[in-house]
């Protein structure tokens, strides 16, 4: 009876995860891309070089908040995990080699969506304890006043990335240790909790400082490799390329009849990836220095494409030249494409034979296994302070806040650990409905205030344009709630 009952909650919970991620979320990601891209002269392209620019750029006058690098290595962070090496890998799986193409669109159309919510985030962020905060709940109460739908999304944070996504994290870190060098989970699982430990415990300022020099360090490291992997499979560079265009508009004659899944799976993955619009890249952002809103924006817009365009491209380029990966048919299941190295259904084994092509397989599995590991570690990091932002939300001043940060940071340690041990398909699918929900709520927000980071676009460019140093004024833009910039 027990068991099935387990698997009714199981079924159920599948189910409303495939509504919340259904394709009206897809069509609202893409469209509310196209419509920021758009209504900002794709400013993504316009401003790049000043993007590049900006990420040392800092206010020295603020004492309190993070850089600007701190800021994009934290949403750097976020964004870089087992998506960019198992997400691809499913992309690849049940797309076709097209989903990439899916993958860079959303990534360039998202991060328009990215400029729009980092600028909110800095409009409407506010000193807190000595430090800043900022991000969806925020902006939905100062800007829509609508404090219930700031608490939904508020306590979809805490549960989601506090409580749901930290152990399937950890889960893919001991699996793919105890698959490479046979180390047991629990081990790894006590020496990850441990070391979260010791850097959430020193707040966002410790875990900014690992970040800015783990994240940006391995994305390098993993990119170079996969450069190498190419220059060994050259000759076959085109035609992998050539795959993925073809694939992408169904011109492709063998996944041709899987459009549908070649798009739906390249924006889903692509989504879920780099993160945008989703509204956990902004929580980052509202805690960084800045001279002017639209400054962070555009950090935040280049996080993701270091994301999606590079790391996301290297695990794709690499499975998709070494053709160690299968395209099944998710609807008949009929197989379109199999890998000669006798491959199973996408999983970590599609990269880590890649790589086993150029250095064998048991120094691939490590290799795999060290890189997931790192980008796992720092993503919990960064569900560890959207979750501590929604908290703090939540709870506002006082002696509770510290001892309800406590039990937070107590309950993430256990998580990391329970999650080490054992796999739960449900917390996928749950943390899949939170962060669904997440999107969903900030999406609509951002497009009814999109308005406000227009306005405050327009002046930036106004300034630079007299060969003025921007300056951010709320009531010159009749910008009601951003109190911090009137101090």
């Amino acid at each position: 009876m027990s068991l099935f009952l387990s698997i009714s909650l199981e079924s159920i919970i599948s189910t409303v995860s495939g509504w919340v991620w259904s394709m009206p979320l897809v069509i609202l990601c893409l469209g509310a891309g196209l419509y920021f891209s758009l209504r900002t002269r794709f400013v993504q392209v316009r401003r790049f070089g000043e993007m590049a620019r900006l990420l040392v750029s800092t206010d020295k006058k603020q004492k309190t908040g993070i850089s600007s690098f701190q800021a994009f290595a934290m949403a750097l962070s976020g964004r870089v995990g087992t998506g960019n090496i198992v997400g691809v890998a499913t992309a690849i799986g049940y797309g076709g080699p097209g989903a990439i193409v899916w993958m860079w669109i959303i990534a360039f159309l998202g991060a328009g969506s990215a400029f729009v919510e980092a600028t909110l985030a800095q409009i409407y962020k506010e000193e807190h304890n000595g430090q800043l905060r900022g991000g969806p709940s925020y902006y939905i109460e100062k800007g829509l006043r609508c404090k219930w739908l700031a608490v939904t999304f508020a306590v979809c944070s805490i549960i989601a990335c506090g409580l749901l996504m930290p152990p399937v994290q950890s889960n893919g870190i001991a699996i793919a240790f105890s698959n490479s060098v046979g180390v047991s989970p629990a081990i790894i699982g006590g020496i990850t909790a441990f070391v979260l430990g010791l850097v959430i415990i020193g707040g966002v300022k410790r875990i900014a400082l690992v970040a800015q020099v783990v994240a940006p360090f391995m994305a390098v490291l993993y990119v170079l490799l996969a450069f190498v992997i190419l220059i060994c499979n050259v000759t076959v560079v085109p035609s992998v390329f050539g795959e993925m265009l073809r694939g992408a508009f169904g011109m492709h004659e063998a996944f041709g009849g899987i459009l549908g899944s070649t798009v739906a799976w390249g924006v889903k993955r692509g989504i879920y990836s780099n993160e945008a619009g989703q509204g956990t890249g902004p929580i980052v952002a509202g805690a960084a220095k800045v001279s002017h809103p639209v400054k962070q924006g555009l950090v935040q817009a280049f996080s993701v494409y270091v994301d999606t365009l590079l790391v996301c491209t290297a695990t794709a380029v690499m499975i998709l030249a070494t053709q160690t990966y299968n395209v099944v048919n998710s609807e008949t299941g009929a197989m379109l494409f199999q890998s000669p190295y006798g491959l199973g259904a996408p999983d970590v084994s599609y990269t880590s034979t890649a790589i086993g092509t150029l250095l064998g397989t048991n120094v691939a599995n490590i290799v795999v296994a060290v890189a997931l590991a790192f980008f796992a570690f720092t993503t919990i990091m960064a569900y560890y302070y959207y979750a501590e932002t929604g908290l703090v939300y939540l709870l506002g001043k006082g002696r509770k806040e510290n001892i309800c940060i406590w039990i937070l940071r107590l309950c993430i340690i256990a998580a990391v650990f329970y999650g080490s041990l054992k796999e739960a398909k449900a917390a996928w699918d749950l943390g899949d409905i939170g962060v669904g929900t997440m999107a969903w709520i900030n999406i609509t927000a951002i497009l009814l205030l999109s308005p406000k980071a227009l306005r405050a676009l327009r002046a930036y460019e106004k300034d630079k344009k007299e060969g003025k140093e921007p300056v951010f004024d709320p009531d010159e833009l009749d910008i009601d709630g951003a109190d911090f910039w009137k101090r």
